[in-house]
Formats: structure tokens, C-alpha cells, sequence
């Protein structure tokens, strides 16, 4: 096949081993609805050792995207079996799959680590492919959610989850960018009956990110910072796209804790890296044994330019931060000491009560009263 021409038959072939299982899986890319002498092609590679799965996917599209939007089964299973860290996950030719299988799990196990789970935290997993970082999180978490936009994968994410006995981990198909502002503004509603806590989904505990290259879309940024989560674990392929998104992130009231760097793909100058950002203002969790109220909802947090900027939105007023401060203090909130302290002598300004009242309803916007 050339790219420019957009002329030939086969455009890439696919070939995937499980590296626990020794299943090998072969998916060729054709650029057309037919593949000349395929039974005879079929009749060879069966014959290799370990075949398991012999596929095709059509891709008739003039673009660099290497797989078709399905495929077609022709010999064997529909596809293969791979074993990470005791969990045992089926892998179809649309699912996206780490290439390295040792270094894979060394990868996940970090986020599991950076993740820092006790059995009680509600997650989510957006750009989850088959479910193997949610798989993983979801022997330690309470609840976790994992998005992806490839239904076949989500497809397998859920057989997964099945096959390997795990109950607390569900899947939605869709665009992260729209699914998780969906479920945070309370317009979606998790399918099969699933009972499920709404207060939960929306203020998570920890939010775990591995996207493609391009990084997190801005509509997925958003809403992750207006769920607070404590941490948000991020995987990237991409350290330039990690930069830009993590300067956001702290640019909202997320500050970078650690990185750490795996070398997926050896002799080469590619890299996959796992960051942990935790909310500034945290330096340590504590993990208290505590039944609230049925009722009670979960305090929230805002960043002192979110409050600015929801007054001037809402009241039309300007607040500094010193205002903030003092009200805040009022409140019996924990702040930042050089917020609310003049220098030496100096007579601090009294915020108004104008504005006492328009902080005191930002603080009841973000649910932190």
C-alpha cells in the first residue's frame, strides 16, 4: 500500500503475542472488502505454533490511522489471552494493548502505587482501553469507572472484568471529554441497573488518566478539577502533551508530587511517564475510619482564583484574596497564613459585608459549606 497513491491491498499486519500465554494473534489491514487466497494464507499461518487468531480490518480511508473501524474474523478465536500481575485480560485487534508486557507491569503497578488506595476510594479511569489500569485499581479501590471511546474495547473491559471475578469496576463507552462532564452534571445514568452512588461519581477520589498522544482534551481537564479529586494519577506517552496538561492542573490548584519514567520501547528515545499531582494545599492524607450521614454531602474545594472569579461572574464584584482569607477564617476553614496577615503595624483592610455575603455563596457553590 502507498500512502500518497492511497493505492495497494494490504496496509499494515498487526501481530500480537501474549506474553504469559504464548497466544499469537495476526490482523491484516486492507485497503479494500476482499482478501485474495485467504484460505491458503490462513492454512500457512495456522501452522505456526501458537496461532490462536487470524483476522482482517478494512481501512479504506485516505488517512495515516492503521486499523479500520472492525474486522472480521477468519480462522481461530476472535482474539487472545495475556496475564498481568495475576489478572487475566482478553485482547481483541481493536483494543489497544501495551507492547511490552514486562515493562507494562511495571508501568501500572506505579499508578497503583501513585494511586494510594485503601479499599474505600471511588475512581475513575478515563482512556481506559480494555480495563487493564482499572482491573488493576479496582483489587484496592472501592468503586472505579473506566471510559473509553472504542467500543470493542470497553467490550472487552467488561468480559474482563467478568471472567476475572471483579464486581466493583464498570465501563461506558464514549469520549472521556463528554462522558465525564455528563456524569458530573448529573445527565447520564450508569446503564444494567447498576446500583451506584451519585455523590461518588461526582467527587471522586482519585482520577487516573492515560491518554493517546495529544493529551487530555480541555473539557476533560475542566471537569477533572471541578470533581477535586485528592490525586490524579497521570500516564503518558507523550512528555510534551504531560507538561502542557500538568501546567494547567497546577495552574487550578494541583501541585506535581513525583514522576517517574518507564522505558517502554528500549533503543529508542520514546518514553512512557506516571505522574502524581495531589491538591496543593495537602500535604499529607490522612485516612480516618468515619460514617457520615446518609445525607451528608462531600466538602468541597476551591482554588482562591475559582472563588475571584465566581464572585466577579456571579455578583460582580472584585474579592482579593485577603477577603477570601478573613472569611474563610470566620468559618473555621484552614488557610494559607500569609493570606490573612499584613505586615507588622500595618491596619488590615475588613472585607464588606457586600462581599462577605457574595464569598459566602461562592463557598456554597463549591460545596464547601
Amino acid at each position: 500500500y502507498d500512502e500518497v497513491s492511497g493505492r495497494g491491498l494490504l496496509r499494515h499486519v498487526l501481530i500480537r503475542k501474549g506474553f504469559h500465554t504464548g497466544e499469537i494473534m495476526v490482523c491484516l489491514v486492507i485497503n479494500g472488502k476482499k482478501l485474495p487466497k485467504k484460505e491458503l494464507l490462513c492454512e500457512r499461518l495456522e501452522a505456526i505454533a501458537g496461532m490462536h487468531s487470524i483476522s482482517i480490518s478494512v481501512n479504506e480511508k485516505n488517512t495515516n490511522v492503521i486499523m479500520g473501524d472492525s474486522y472480521e474474523t477468519l480462522w481461530g478465536e476472535s482474539g487472545i489471552h495475556d496475564t498481568i500481575n495475576g489478572i487475566r485480560y482478553g485482547i481483541s485487534p481493536l483494543s489497544f494493548y501495551q507492547v511490552n508486557p514486562v515493562q507494562t507491569e511495571k508501568l501500572y503497578s506505579t499508578a497503583l502505587q501513585y494511586a494510594g488506595l485503601t479499599g474505600k476510594e471511588t475512581v475513575w479511569d478515563l482512556y481506559c482501553g480494555i480495563g487493564t489500569i482499572s482491573l488493576f485499581l479496582a483489587q484496592a479501590a472501592k468503586q472505579v469507572y473506566g471510559v473509553e471511546i472504542v467500543p470493542q474495547a470497553i467490550a472487552d473491559a467488561k468480559e474482563n472484568a467478568k471472567q476475572n471475578g471483579i464486581t466493583n469496576a464498570q465501563f461506558f463507552v464514549g469520549a472521556a471529554e463528554e462522558v465525564l462532564p455528563a456524569y458530573y452534571r448529573g445527565e447520564m445514568q450508569v446503564a444494567d441497573g447498576a446500583e451506584t452512588d451519585a455523590a461518588d461519581m461526582r467527587r471522586p477520589d482519585v482520577i487516573v488518566v492515560d491518554p493517546p498522544r495529544k493529551g487530555c482534551d480541555i473539557a476533560c481537564l475542566e471537569t477533572m478539577v471541578q470533581m477535586q479529586p485528592q490525586r490524579i494519577v497521570y500516564v503518558s506517552c507523550n512528555p510534551a502533551t504531560l507538561a502542557r496538561d500538568v501546567k494547567y492542573l497546577r495552574e487550578q490548584g494541583y501541585e506535581l508530587q513525583t514522576v517517574r519514567a518507564c522505558d517502554m520501547f528500549p533503543n529508542s528515545f520514546h518514553v512512557e511517564t506516571v505522574a502524581l499531582l495531589g491538591w496543593k494545599d495537602v500535604d499529607e492524607y490522612i485516612y480516618i475510619d468515619y460514617e457520615p450521614d446518609h445525607h451528608q454531602k462531600k466538602r468541597g474545594r476551591a482554588t482562591y482564583q475559582q472563588i475571584k472569579e465566581y464572585v466577579m461572574n456571579t455578583h460582580g464584584l472584585h474579592v482579593s484574596s485577603l477577603d477570601i482569607a478573613q472569611i474563610k477564617d470566620k468559618c473555621g476553614f484552614e488557610k494559607r497564613d500569609n493570606y490573612n496577615k499584613g505586615k507588622e503595624g500595618h491596619r488590615v483592610p475588613i472585607c464588606t459585608p457586600e462581599k462577605e455575603q457574595a464569598i459566602m455563596d461562592a463557598f456554597k457553590h463549591f460545596n464547601m459549606l
